[in-house]
């Protein structure tokens, strides 16, 4: 039986073979401008995954999962809920290209689904699914519905997932490499596994769940939605996510973070808000 420290050697070339087929792989990309809330950090992306083929594949992801709403008849497309939700998102697209100019020919969709779920996207190349069960459920207002919908929009511009699935297949050639060079174990990959989730990925989701709040809090103060909407809304979350994950354990930073940040970045959007709601 290997001691534990020569297996927490093999975990850490594992790792380290992970973080060189990432830099080694992949480009660093300029997706959006840090805008008024400052959000600047280099992402990296593979240079095999360009932005077009993940936009065509979440495209027909996206249209099946529209297609299967209709044919149950929960999509939504004549209530006042459904308008109401699009022209929150009409406002709210038209800011886009205040950070990335090609934001402007995206072919943007919005669809409303009748669903209890509490839940809201938008995947790349703009197109948003919002639950009613979200609205209904937390009784939002247009400014609290601006603030969800800023923070998916906010993904899909600085494409999160795109740079998600580049880390994903990064980390999952290093570990085939490793382990045909190391002769790993399961029980050693697994842990590796461990190891890559909360060393590697989950702190970058939770980078990624920051700068959707900030870009998207920006959005939604451009398009005349009062910023402080954005802490009503989360106070809100906070009561009906009692029970949820530890913060180092979750994608999803605790509210208390969340908010902290948010009410810290408000400051800095309020004067775009008070020009838009000027003009």
């Amino acid at each position: 039986m290997f001691s534990g420290n020569f297996s927490m050697n093999k975990i850490l070339v594992v790792s380290a073979l992970s973080a060189a087929l990432l830099l080694t792989g992949c480009q660093s990309v300029h997706t959006t401008s840090g805008g008024a809330v400052g959000v600047e950090r280099t992402q990296y992306m593979f240079s095999m995954l360009s932005a077009q083929e993940v936009d065509q594949m979440y495209a027909q992801s996206y249209q099946k999962t529209v297609g299967e709403a209709s044919n149950k008849g929960v999509l939504d497309k004549t209530s006042n809920e459904a308008r109401r939700v699009q022209v929150i998102a009409d406002r709210l697209i038209a800011q886009a290209p205040n950070f990335r100019p090609d934001a402007a020919q995206w072919k943007w969709e919005v669809n409303l689904i009748k669903s209890d779920e509490l839940n809201a996207n938008c995947g790349p190349g703009g197109k948003i699914i919002f639950y009613t069960g979200l609205i209904d459920t937390l009784k939002l207002t247009d400014d609290e519905i601006a603030a969800i919908m800023g923070h998916e929009i906010a993904h899909a511009l600085r494409e999160h997932g795109r740079e998600a699935m580049s880390r994903a297949y990064g980390i999952e050639m290093a570990k085939q490499g490793a382990g045909a060079l190391l002769g790993l174990g399961q029980d050693t990959m697994a842990l590796a596994d461990t190891v890559a989730n909360y060393g590697m990925t989950l702190p970058n989701s939770r980078a990624n769940e920051n700068e959707a709040d900030l870009i998207g809090l920006e959005l939604a103060a451009r398009a005349g939605y009062n910023p402080n909407a954005a802490i009503t809304l989360w106070n809100k979350m906070s009561k009906v996510s009692e029970g949820a994950p530890p913060e180092f354990m979750s994608t999803h930073p605790a509210s208390s973070s969340r908010i902290a940040a948010l009410q810290a970045a408000i400051p800095k959007v309020m004067p775009l808000y008070e020009q838009a709601k000027k003009s």
